[in-house]
């Protein structure tokens, strides 16, 4: 059979096109033309990050890390007094150990000043028991002559005897621009503790719609997180201090009311963070796994 030049010629011009149209329907395993991944650049990193120092360090205000030293490291401010007080290893280098002891700082912090504190992150690793009997303070931004501080970390250790590892009632509270108070609590979910067990805890609160959550080892647990706005929000006020393990009416020539609800913490506490933002989900998540991996 006989083929003439413009035959041939059309054959393979048809040829070529149908095989550049199959070809186009081919899906690209890069349709953004994006470069390519080293995974070397991810080696030996936790979700992304290879230190718990890396997660918005812009925003990180105050910061505790008890690496032998009891200081506020961003201000570089030394406590006013302290009791019953020891360095132990903790999850990320030391930790401050408290045998019904705490730390206060008569001082007022520029990054708690009420126009430098609106929405904020608390991360904070503790090893804790209940005791059956006294609440535990963990922190509070304290103001001073009153009982209530702008914030309390309140544990309810006094809801469980020593012998409950599962049960940690975890109850923070805040004042508010209206002169009251907003809490929440962990009313249905809880964290394993222990004295020799490290618990991440953390405190987020969003001024703009009022939601304050709290979250243990990496799960949110609170049970109340919408707190209102208006009158509700939150308010750090001002003058204040600032206390670990105690309230004023544990502190000797310190004390404003008759209230003996609190006992000086026993337990222990590391790596005390404080944001002026609310970190999202998934980095409140990564700084728990990096400090179970010791970063």
């Amino acid at each position: 059979m006989k083929f003439s030049f413009q035959t041939t010629t059309s054959y393979f011009l048809s040829l070529i096109l149908i095989t550049g149209l199959f070809s186009s329907c081919e899906k690209s395993d890069n349709p953004n033309n994006l470069p390519d991944v080293d995974p070397s650049g991810y080696t030996g990193k936790i979700d992304g990050y290879t230190s718990s120092d890396e997660i918005y360090p812009a925003n990180l205000k105050a910061y505790w890390s008890f690496d032998d030293t009891k200081n506020e490291i961003k201000s570089a401010s030394a406590p006013t007094s302290t009791a019953n007080d020891s360095f132990i290893s903790g999850v990320k280098g030391k930790a401050i150990k408290l045998n019904g002891g705490y730390l206060y700082y008569a001082k007022q912090f520029d990054a708690l000043k009420t126009d430098a504190l609106k929405s904020f992150t608390v991360s904070v690793w503790v090893q804790i028991t209940n005791n059956g009997s006294k609440r535990t303070m963990l922190m509070q931004i304290a103001r001073p002559g009153v009982f209530d501080g702008s914030l309390d970390f309140r544990l309810n250790t006094n809801s469980n005897p020593a012998s409950v590892t599962d049960k940690l009632g975890i109850g923070p509270r805040f004042s508010t621009v209206g002169g009251g108070s907003q809490d929440n609590l962990n009313a249905n979910l809880h964290p394993k503790i222990g004295a020799d067990v490290w618990t991440h805890l953390v405190l987020t609160y969003d001024s703009n719609s009022g939601t304050f959550k709290e979250w243990a080892n990496g799960v949110d647990v609170g049970s109340y997180n919408n707190r209102g706005v208006g009158n509700n929000l939150f308010k750090s006020y001002e003058p204040s201090e600032f206390i670990i393990g105690a309230n004023y009416n544990l502190i000797p020539g310190k004390t404003v009311t008759a209230d003996v609800s609190y006992a000086a913490m026993t337990g222990s506490v590391d790596e005390l963070r404080i944001y002026n933002a609310v970190l999202p989900d998934a980095h409140i998540k990564a700084l728990y796994n990096l400090g179970v991996a010791g970063k």
